[in-house]
C-alpha cells in the first residue's frame, strides 16, 4: 500500500497499529531499495515473506497482471492452469524480445526488470567467487552444453573461415556435442599422465596450432571443473597460447563457480593472455533445477553479441530460480556453502583413502583436481573381471548417487568419433577405479553413508569373487582326487 492508503487505513485501525505496519513494510522496501540502488547479491539472505513481496511487486508490472487488459495479441501471457501461474508467481511473458534475449519488453517490465537484476545479482558472485574482473554475465535458459554451442556460432561471425576447434580431451558427451551441433570439427588433444594425473598437453596443442593454421581455428575449447583423475586444464598458459596466436578461448566451467581454484585459474588466465568467454552451470554450482547457465567474459561487447545470437525470447524460469536461491542465502549464505564444501572436500578425501588401505586399494594423487577424486579398483579388477562395473550397479541399487566405476577398455561413438577408454579420459588409463566428488550441498552424512555402503559392496564383491574361485577350484579338481575302484 502507498501512503495514502495507510492513511485511510488509521480511520479503520488504531493508528499506531498502522504506523507499526508502516514500520514493517518499510523495512522490507528498504531491502528492495538497496538491491535496485546496488544491484549486489544482499550479505544477508531474505526471509521468503521479502522475496514474495518483490516477486509480486514485479508481477504487477506485467501486462497480463492489469486489472484492466484487453489482449488481442498472439503472446498475451494467458495461463491455462492456476497452479502453472503461481509456480511462476504470475511472471508468464519470460525475458527479451524476439531478437535479443537481454531486451526490455514492453509488455512486461516486471519480467524486464527480474532479468536485469538477477543477471547483475549473479556477475556479482561470480566476482567475489573470484573472477573479480569478470565485466559482464547472463543467464541464459539452456544448459552447458547448448550454452557452449551458442558461444561457438557467435565465434562464426568474427572467424567465417574457421573449421576446427581444439578441445583437450574430456570424456563429457555434451562438451563435445556442443561442438558439433555448432557445425565444427572437434580436434581432440589427448592428455599427458603426469603421476596419477592427466594433464593438457601444452605441446601437441601448440604443434596442432602450427599444422592446421590458427586463422582456421575458431577457439580453444577448455575446461576447469573435471572428473578425477582428469584435472583442471592448464588455463593459464593455454590463454598466453591464445593471445600468443589471436585465437578465441572459451571456457567450460560446467560446476567451477563453487571451488575457488577453478575461479581463480580463471581469473589468472584472464590476466595473463586470453578468455573470451566462461560457461557455468545453474544447477551443480547453485542448487536449482537443471535447465539454465551463465555465459560470462570480460569484454562487454562480446557478450552482448552472444546474448544477442540467442532467437526469440526466452524462459525466466532459471533466473527466477537462481534470483530466489541467492536472494534467499545471502552472500553470507553462499560463502558458507562453498566453505562447507570445501571442508568437506578435505573429509572425504580421508575417509576415501582409509577405505582405499583397507581393501589393498589406493586414493590416486590428483591434487590439481580440487572438487573430485578418484579411487582405484585393481584388486577389484584383478579378481573378476565383472566386478567392477557390478559395483556400479551396487552403488545405485543402494542409492549412491553420483558415483561412478569406470573400467578399463570401454569404447564410445560420440557424433561420430570413436573414444577408447571412454569415461577415463584417455585412451589407455593404467588403472581402473571409481568417482566420488564434495560438490556445494554435500553433507557430512553423505560422506559418512556412502563410504559405508561402498565399504559393504567391496566385502560383497570380495566374498563372492572367493566363494566362485572356490567352486571352481573343486570342479576343476573333483575327478583327479576321486578313488579308483
Amino acid at each position: 500500500m502507498n501512503e495514502e492508503n495507510f492513511r485511510l487505513s488509521e480511520k479503520l485501525v488504531s493508528a499506531s497499529y498502522v504506523r507499526q505496519g508502516v514500520q514493517a513494510r518499510r523495512s522490507h522496501e528498504q531491502l528492495l531499495r538497496t538491491l535496485l540502488e546496488q544491484g549486489k547479491c544482499p550479505e544477508e539472505g531474505w526471509s521468503e515473506s521479502t522475496i514474495e513481496l518483490f516477486l509480486n511487486e514485479l508481477a504487477v508490472m506485467d501486462s497480463n497482471n492489469f486489472l484492466g487488459n484487453c489482449g488481442v495479441g498472439e503472446r498475451e501471457g494467458r495461463v491455462a492452469s492456476d497452479l502453472v501461474a503461481r509456480r511462476h508467481y504470475r511472471l508468464i511473458h519470460g525475458i527479451g524480445r524476439s531478437g535479443d534475449i537481454a531486451a526490455v519488453q514492453p509488455k512486461a517490465a516486471g519480467s524486464s526488470l527480474l532479468n536485469k537484476i538477477t543477471n547483475s545479482v549473479v556477475l556479482d558472485v561470480l566476482r567475489f567467487s573470484g573472477v573479480r574482473s569478470v565485466s559482464s554475465c547472463f543467464v541464459v535458459p539452456m544448459a552447458t552444453g547448448m550454452s557452449l554451442t551458442l558461444c561457438f556460432l557467435t565465434l562464426r561471425h568474427r572467424r567465417p573461415s574457421a573449421r576446427y576447434i581444439l578441445w583437450p580431451r574430456i570424456d563429457q558427451k555434451s562438451c563435445f556435442k556442443s561442438m558439433v551441433t555448432a557445425g565444427f570439427e572437434p580436434v581432440v588433444i589427448e592428455s599427458v599422465l603426469e603421476g596419477d594425473e592427466l594433464r593438457t598437453d601444452l605441446e601437441a596443442m601448440e604443434k596442432k596450432i602450427e599444422e592446421l593454421g590458427a586463422e582456421n581455428i575458431l577457439c580453444i575449447h577448455s575446461t576447469t571443473s573435471c572428473f578425477a583423475p582428469r584435472v583442471p586444464d592448464r588455463l593459464e598458459e593455454l590463454a598466453v597460447m591464445c593471445a600468443k596466436y589471436n585465437i578465441p578461448h572459451i571456457v567450460n566451467n560446467a560446476y567451477g563457480v563453487q571451488s575457488s581454484k577453478c575461479m581463480h585459474l580463471i581469473q589468472q588466465g584472464a590476466r595473463v593472455g586470453r578468455i573470451d568467454a566462461f560457461v557455468q552451470s545453474l544447477d551443480k554450482n547453485f542448487m536449482v533445477p537443471v535447465g539454465g547457465a551463465i555465459i560470462a567474459g570480460f569484454d562487454e561487447d562480446f557478450i552482448k553479441e552472444i546474448s544477442k545470437m540467442y532467437p526469440g525470447r526466452a524462459s525466466a524460469s532459471p533466473s527466477l530460480d537462481v534470483l530466489i536461491t541467492l536472494l534467499s542465502l545471502g552472500a553470507s549464505g553462499y560463502k558458507k556453502l562453498l566453505s562447507e564444501r570445501k571442508e568437506l572436500y578435505t573429509y572425504l578425501t580421508q575417509e576415501l583413502k582409509t577405505l582405499a588401505d583397507r581393501h589393498g586399494e589406493r586414493l590416486l594423487h590428483t591434487p590439481h583436481n580440487p572438487i573430485s577424486l578418484a579411487m582405484s579398483l585393481d584388486g577389484l579388477q584383478a579378481s573378476c573381471n565383472k566386478a567392477v562395473t557390478q559395483l556400479g550397479s551396487m552403488l545405485f541399487t543402494r542409492q549412491v548417487s553420483g558415483a561412478r566405476v569406470v573400467p578399463l577398455g570401454a569404447e564410445q561413438t560420440v557424433s561420430g568419433h570413436t573414444f577408447r577408454g571412454f569415461m577415463s579420459h584417455s585412451d589407455a588409463y593404467p588403472c581402473p577405479y571409481l568417482n566420488a566428488a564434495s560438490a556445494i550441498g554435500i553433507t557430512k552424512k553423505d560422506v559418512e553413508l556412502s563410504i559405508k555402503r561402498l565399504d559393504k559392496c567391496l566385502r560383497a564383491l570380495k566374498k563372492d569373487t572367493e566363494r566362485e574361485k572356490c567352486e571352481s577350484d573343486v570342479l576343476s579338481s573333483g575327478p583327479a582326487n576321486q578313488t579308483v575302484p
